[in-house]
Parts: structure tokens; sequence; C-alpha cells
């Protein structure tokens, strides 16, 4: 009797909300394995809480209801989904152990949070239980307003976070925070998986003061840093005339109104450019942690006449999804570069994926993050919220991108920016490549060299050549000694 009580708890429990939604990494401030505290990230989240592409963790997913019902159906209703009884006995006895025998009073529920947070924790790096402030603030990542310091990041497991980018402009920006960057402590207190709990611990009040304790490679010790908080309102599209004819488009997050952002910007740089148009476009997607995919998507769109996009795949058919160009192209054929690097990751691999596979831009720069993994959010009755690893991204050739990224068809050097080490096959528990992880992590590229070297291959092809890697230029003999 005793044990069929125990199952019905347990079914109760498993029993999730048909209301479901996919979303990207979420930005800086999302909640844990998402960004840097709690701030929106494609899967990687803004400043508190991030999962990469979280890094982003918005998280890239798309989803509809029916993968939510699909989920809970496949929980509560099938045979090979049933939950073994002796593990349930185990569980309560490990439950009821720590109750009775740790040094401290444990709250039940605070022991419960505990468990369920674990039970998700060893799964991969993106899936993750929300509570009620933490699921809202992970939806701020699609609008681009919160109050944090303005920093895509990723949770570790053992509590630290890794800066996926500084938003564009953010005071995590202006006080030196940098792509790669791990936050071991907050306010002076080292960050634990506790840490993350309600909003994180980057998030707070406009104008308050959070002081950073950061490792960054190259550094023989951590550095300190103090950072203003700020209502961060980052636009995710700017663009300019670079030179004569040539335009260049930053994206620096996938939101809700980024595909429109996207078309308004390349209509004003075609009126500026003045005669027929722009001759060529530059789309820089450095650091760019991912967010909507749908605005991915809609990008994509706008630049191809035909062809795939993205395809997901998971193991609950209704999930999976694939999604295919319409005719119409904002550029009309005129050449596109697409500029990335170890900080692109989710939706800005999938809309790098899309262009390159099609034959519609040269990628250059540096092998992306390698984020290829769809969550799906699945809301609770309680407010909570689970996100789910569901289905894995697949550009239109058929090549996944998980673990393994995007490969530039023209690299980039990465001097001065961060040298390797920065991807997803780096995180503990990420799922595996398709096919194996080959070619090693990609470059954070930073500053304004990659951008030229880049507007050199869009003059180039313009000009009617190809996008093949930039001649390089002798080094000069030395001179003989007389």
């Amino acid at each position: 009797m005793r044990a069929s009580l125990l199952t019905l708890a347990l079914a109760s429990l498993l029993a999730l909300p048909a209301a479901a939604q996919e979303v990207p990494p979420v930005p800086e401030e999302a909640p844990p394995a998402a960004q840097d505290g709690a701030e929106p990230v494609d899967e990687a989240t803004p400043d508190e809480q991030a999962n990469p592409a979280d890094p982003a963790d918005p998280a890239d997913p798309i989803g509809p209801a029916e993968a939510a019902e699909a989920l809970r159906q496949e929980s509560t209703a099938s045979p090979a989904s049933t939950v073994p009884l002796e593990e349930i006995s185990r569980f309560v006895l490990v439950f009821n152990a720590v109750r009775a025998g740790h040094v401290d009073e444990v709250d039940d529920h605070e022991l419960m949070q505990a468990a369920i947070r674990g039970l998700l924790l060893d799964l991969d790096p993106h899936s993750a239980y929300l509570q009620r402030s933490d699921a809202e603030a992970f939806e701020e990542g699609t609008t681009g307003a919160y109050e944090g310091i303005g920093v895509e990041v990723m949770q570790l497991p053992d509590g630290r976070i890794r800066v996926v980018a500084p938003m564009d402009g953010s005071p995590a920006q202006r006080a030196g925070i940098r792509s790669g960057d791990v936050i071991v402590a907050v306010d002076g207190k080292p960050l634990t998986p506790e840490s993350h709990d309600g909003r994180g611990p980057l998030r707070g009040p406009p104008g308050t003061e959070v002081g950073v304790t950061v490792v960054r490679e190259g550094e023989a010790e951590p550095l300190e840093l103090r950072v203003a908080r700020a209502v961060i309102r980052t636009p995710s599209v700017r663009g300019s005339i670079r030179e004569p004819g040539f335009g260049y488009v930053r994206i620096a997050g996938f939101q809700v109104d980024t595909a429109s952002d996207f078309a308004e910007t390349l209509d004003r740089l075609n009126g500026e450019a003045g005669g027929s148009g722009l001759r060529g476009l530059l789309i820089d997607l450095r650091s760019n942690p991912g967010g909507l995919l749908t605005s991915a998507v809609q990008i994509a769109d706008d630049l191809l006449e035909r062809g795939g996009i993205v395809s997901t795949r998971g193991r609950i058919q209704v999930g999976d999804t694939a999604f295919s160009a319409t005719p119409g192209d904002r550029m009309d054929g005129r050449p596109v570069v697409v500029l990335v690097d170890a900080g692109s990751a989710s939706a800005s691999e999938v809309l790098a994926g899309a262009l390159g596979d099609n034959g519609r831009a040269c990628i250059v720069g540096s092998r992306t993050f390698g984020k290829g993994s769809v969550q799906t959010v699945m809301p609770l009755d309680n407010g909570d919220a689970v996100k789910l690893t569901t289905a894995r991204y697949y550009t239109p050739d058929g090549t996944s991108i998980q673990a393994r990224g995007i490969e530039p068809d023209i690299v980039i050097d990465g001097k001065g920016g961060m040298a390797g080490g920065f991807g997803e096959a780096a995180l503990p528990g990420h799922l595996a490549a398709d096919g194996g992880e080959d070619g090693g992590p990609g470059d954070v590229l930073m500053g304004e060299e990659p951008v030229n070297a880049a507007l050199a291959v869009l003059r180039r092809l313009a000009e009617g050549g190809s996008c093949a890697p930039l001649p390089v230029e002798p080094a000069p003999e030395p001179e003989s000694e007389a």
C-alpha cells in the first residue's frame, strides 16, 4: 500500500501541463544554466545564468505546446518509462536519511528542490529546473530588457559561470568583462550551485554595484572588477556603411524583433548606398550566443530564394521540425559574408549554417561554439518550469552542429583574441556529436582586425572572386651580413 502511494505521488509530480514552448539560449541574466545570473542567451542566459549557447539560453527552442504534451504523455503513459519501484524506494531512503541525519536541519521543500535540480543536472549542460523567478527571467531574453550587468553566461556544474559574451555597450563590457572569462565569486562570495537560486547573483536594482571575481586565461591571478547594474536594453541589430557600397550589420542576439530590425536596417543601408544599393553585406555574429530560433530562420529566409534552413530531430516525433526558404532575397543575390567565432552559438550557428550550406554566404572567422541542441520549456502548475533538451539541430546538408560547430570557409587567426578551449565540447556532460568531435575549439575574435579581413573577402566576392582563403604574403627574407 505504501509503495503504491509513493508511485501515485511520483506520477502526480511527473504530470506536466500541456503548455510548452521552445526557447533559445538564455541571455545574460537568465536562470541557471542560462546566463550570468538571470539575464536573458539562446540557451545562453543573460548575465546571471546561461547555458549556451545556453550560450544565450533564451533558449533556441521554438516549440509548440504539442511537444510538452507529448513529453507529458510519454512520462505518464508509456510502460517503458515507468519508474522502477526499487528506485523510488532508494530515493525515499536517501531523502529520509538526509532529513534525519544531516548536521543541519534541512527544510523538506528545499531538499526536494535540490533533488529535482540534481535530476536534471547530469543530463546535459542545458537542461535545468527553473523556479518561478528563473522562468520569468528566462522569458526576458526574448525582449532584451532586464536589470543586471549585461552579459551572456552559462552556469558550470560547480556553480561558477562562464561568460559567453558581454552584451554590446553593457556595464559588463565597459568594466572589461570578456568572452571566456569565468566568474568564480560575486561580492566576495564563492559561487556554488545554490548561488543561482532565485534571480541569480548578478541581477539587482539599477544603480547598485556588484563585485565580480574573474579568472581569465593568461592572467596569473583572478581579476577583481566592479560593475554597476542597469536596466539593460540592448538593440539586437545595428548597421552602417563601412566603405562605399558595402554594408555592415552586427547582430548581438536573436530577440522577438530581431528579424524585423534586420530587414529595416538592410533597407536603410541599401538606401544610403545609393544607386542600385549595396554591392555586398557583412553580417557580424561574433560572440552572439543565440536567442529565438524563429528570428534566425526569418533572417535566413530574407537572404535565400530557396533551400532548407534548419531541421530538428529528437526522440519524440512531434518535436521534429524542418524550415525551408520562401522566394525573395533582400540582397538580390549580391555577395554576403558572415563573420563568426567561438562565441557564436545556437541560433547564430543555425543562420551561418543555413547561408553556408546553400552557398549563399562565405563564412569567415573561427569555429563556432557548437551548441546544437533544442530546449523545450514545460511550465508546471506552480509557476516553475522544466527546461529539457529534446532535439538536435541539423544544417541543410544534414550536418549536426552539436559539439562540432560551424567550420568557416576562411579561417581568421585569433591574434589579440582568446585562444581555443572555448566551446560546447569543453562542457562537462555535453551531448555527443553525431559522427565524432573533430577540429578542436575555435577562438574568440575581438576588435576590428577580423572585420577588416572579412570586408576584404567581401570586396573580392563583389569583384567576381571566390570564397577561398586569402593569399598569405611571404615574410621578408632576412638581410644577409656582408
